[in-house]
Formats: structure tokens, sequence, C-alpha cells
């Protein structure tokens, strides 16, 4: 399968006279992107659209910059549509916005004693886990949230969240990661001051070549979902080959979504699936990360460690490797261990909107897109500089970065691509092969299809 192709992400907004995706001007000096998408996602049915957060679109906007101007240095720019980006999937999926619940429906506000708590049940086996959870004086009824939200109303958030945290629940209270003040990122970053993005943590273990190309760099992809998906593939479309690898007893969840989300962070991908339950399929997994230049993973560390796989003595090997990790809370300190997904990720970075009845979703999972973006352009530039390096996510944390900052400049009137509709097509300033997504479900290799080409291209048997 051939890597990369000519694939981006393409800004529609950004099309006018010297700021276009073939001009040579990196278009993120355009017009900042239009949030209309995400208000029609936030706030509850039966009220109005709410806007996200002030400093939202400033550093959708500057993130999805970094890509462009990152990848333009390593041979193929990648310009991604900010919109697309954002409520791309809710377009697909048919999803509106549901306040106090999540555009998906797994996921709820409720008032606790103290404050505002945001639950996800997106597994089935969360509904097992609220009993330990809540401690109520009769069991939960699965699927029943009135009983939840009494639960949680009679408990501090403090005690919600440690309990939470033990638990393996996906739970967060909101804007209990702010974006000043201690523990709130998970590392100085090591990447120049230009390239910092609140939440990401960046260290070089070792100097080494910059890249010349990404061409020639493999990235196996190890995580699922949506935010380690959508990094790989901004690098596969910046011209890496990619592998997605997952296991045979647990695949990419998914996969059993709508297809053209699916195929919308993973087209174009060599998909292997190997046996990890087992020392052969171990043994296997092991080699394929030997021989990668990029790693992409979204488990926690613990997990990863029964693998055999611990991304710090990866990447302090010879040689210039990135090693990128995302997760809800960072790699290290006392969260690391937290379970999380999209929205109660965002929640906990205060990426919430507000109306008089409280807090809010804002947007569909937003803190996926925002940290895969995130967690695209540091590998990028940790790239350019050479070396070993661990790149180190915190969805929560890329949240609560942009929730501050500056408001966004006024805008026109809205254009192509705000809505939450599933078709985008730009209206004849971009060829169809460049607008965003250009996947469709035909370029989506079924789970396994390349495992043996795969292996015997690499030499692992």
């Amino acid at each position: 399968m051939a890597p990369g192709g000519d694939t981006r992400y393409v800004d529609r907004r950004m099309d006018q006279p010297g700021q276009g995706p073939d001009t040579g001007a990196p278009s993120h000096q355009g017009p900042r992107p239009d949030m209309t998408g995400v208000a029609e996602l936030s706030g509850r049915p039966d009220g109005p659209a709410l806007p996200p957060p002030a400093g939202l679109a400033g550093q959708v906007r500057r993130m999805t910059g970094d890509v462009e101007r990152h990848s333009a240095r390593l041979g193929r720019r990648v310009v991604v549509d900010p919109v697309s980006l954002l409520v791309g999937r809710a377009g697909l999926s048919r999803f509106r916005r549901r306040g106090p619940f999540n555009c998906g429906g797994s996921a709820r506000v409720m008032r606790s004693a103290d404050g505002w708590m945001v639950a996800n049940l997106a597994r089935p086996d969360d509904w097992d886990l609220l009993d330990a959870w809540l401690q109520p004086s009769s069991p939960l009824r699965p699927g029943r949230w009135e009983g939840v939200v009494a639960g949680v109303a009679r408990q501090p958030t403090a005690t919600l969240v440690e309990r939470a945290a033990l638990l393996g629940l996906p739970a967060a209270a909101v804007g209990e990661r702010p974006a000043a003040g201690p523990g709130a990122a998970p590392g100085a970053s090591d990447l120049p001051p230009s390239s910092a993005v609140h939440g990401v943590g960046a260290r070089c273990l070792h100097p080494g070549r910059p890249a010349d190309a990404l061409t020639d760099l493999l990235v196996v992809d190890l995580s699922a979902l949506w935010a380690g998906p959508l990094a790989s593939q901004l690098l596969r479309a910046a011209g890496c080959r990619v592998l997605k690898v997952e296991s045979v007893g647990r695949p990419d969840a998914a996969r059993y979504g709508p297809p053209g989300f699916f195929s919308m962070v993973n087209g174009g991908k060599e998909s292997v699936a190997l046996d990890v339950a087992t020392a052969p399929g171990r043994r296997r997994l092991a080699a394929l990360v030997a021989r990668a230049d990029v790693v992409v993973t979204a488990a926690r560390p613990r997990a990863l460690e029964q693998l055999g796989l611990r991304g710090d003595e990866w990447a302090a090997r010879a040689g210039s490797r990135v090693w990128l990790a995302i997760t809800g809370y960072g790699r290290e300190g006392d969260s690391a261990g937290r379970v999380a997904f999209g929205d109660d990720a965002a929640a906990a970075g205060g990426l919430v909107v507000w109306e008089d009845r409280g807090p809010s979703f804002c947007g569909d999972a937003i803190a996926d897109p925002l940290s895969g973006v995130a967690g695209a352009a540091a590998v990028l530039a940790a790239l350019g500089e050479g070396g070993g390096w661990m790149v180190d996510v915190a969805m929560a944390d890329v949240s609560a970065g942009c929730v501050g900052g500056p408001p966004a400049d006024p805008q026109p009137g809205p254009g192509p691509g705000t809505g939450t509709g599933g078709d985008h097509r730009p209206a004849g300033q971009v060829p169809e092969s460049e607008w965003w997504p250009r996947s469709s479900p035909s370029d989506v290799a079924a789970l396994g299809a390349d495992t043996e080409a795969v292996l015997a291209d690499l030499g692992i048997g």
C-alpha cells in the first residue's frame, strides 16, 4: 500500500489571493476559523446555540497553523480545515446538541454537593461501577440516569473524582484542570517556544539528525477512537507510512461506528492485527515498534507496560524517533492512571458552555480533535529538530489551554463548512482531491488485511 498520497486537509475559508494552500503563504495567517458549527452542537436542545469560549478559535487556528508550518518544512504541506476538524464527526453521525447530555448521549453534566460533575458512561461495564462509585442505599439500575444524578448530588466533587480514578471510571469535575496553576500541564517542552501548546509536554532524550522528509518514515499507530488516529492520519497526509495496529481481541471500537468517520481518521493506513494475548503476538508487536520512527499511543502507561512497551526506553535508543502518548491527564503524576474520553476531558479543562441552568458540553468530544492536531503538530516539530523524543499530550490540559486567550477576530457571516452536516464539499475553489475529509469507506483496510504483507516487508517472522 502506497504511503501518504497527496492528501491535504484544507481550510476552505482561506482561499483569498495570497492565502490559499498553493501560494506558498501559510494559511494560518488568514481569517480565524468560524465556530458556528461548534456553537450549534453546544447547549440544550430547547435553548439557543451557545458560542464556545472566546479563546477556542484562536487556539485552533494556531495549532492547525503549526501542522501546516512544520509539515511544509518537511516537504509536504498539510492544510487543516478547522471547521471539519471539530464538527466532522457530528455531521457524519447526525449529532445535535443534547445538553445536559453530550451529543452521543453517553455523558451527562450533573450538580454535585459543591460543584458540577461529568460522568461518561460510554462502555457497558461503566454502569457496573456506579454502585461502588456512588455507594447508594440500593443498587442503581443500568441505563437509569435519575439514580446517578441523585447520587452525585449528595457528594462533594473531590470525593467523586478520587473514587472514579480508583475505579477506572471516566468522570471529572468541571474546570478541575485550569490553564494556570500547579499540575495543569504535563511538563516543560524542549521544543522551540513557537511550538509550545498548553497541555503538550515534549522532552528530548538525546540529540539527533533532523528528518529531511517524511516519505521514508514509518509510523506505528497503536491508538483507537479519535485523537490518536487523527494525529497519525495527519502524519500520513504529510507523507509518512502509517500502520494501524490493532488487537484481534479488541479492535478499535470506532470500526463499528459511522463508516465515514472511521475512514476520515484511518483511510489509507495499512491494517495489522495481532493476537497480543499470546507470546508470538507480543513479539511481533515489539518488533513492529522497534522498527518505527514514530509510535502513537492513547493508552495509560500501565496498559502499555503489560504489553512490554515502555515509551521512555524506546525513545532513549539511538536514532531520531518520536513517541506520542495521548492520555486524559498526562503520563506522569497522580492523575496518570485516570481514564478519560473527549467530553469528560474537555469538561475537566473547563472547555464547556454556560447558561442559566449551568454548564453544558461544548461541541462533540472536542478534546479529541484538539489533542489529535496538537499531538501531530508536536511530532512534526520534533522530527524537524531531530533526536529521541517523548511527547506527552494531556487532553484535559489541551482543553484548558483553549478556554482562555483573546477572542477571535470578528468574522463575516457563516461560510462553507460551518454547519454540522456531513457534506462539507467546497464550492469550486478547492479541487475535490484536496478537500477534507477526502477518504471514503473504500479507502479503509479490513481488520488485519495487510498483516502478513507488512510483516514480510519488514522481515518480521
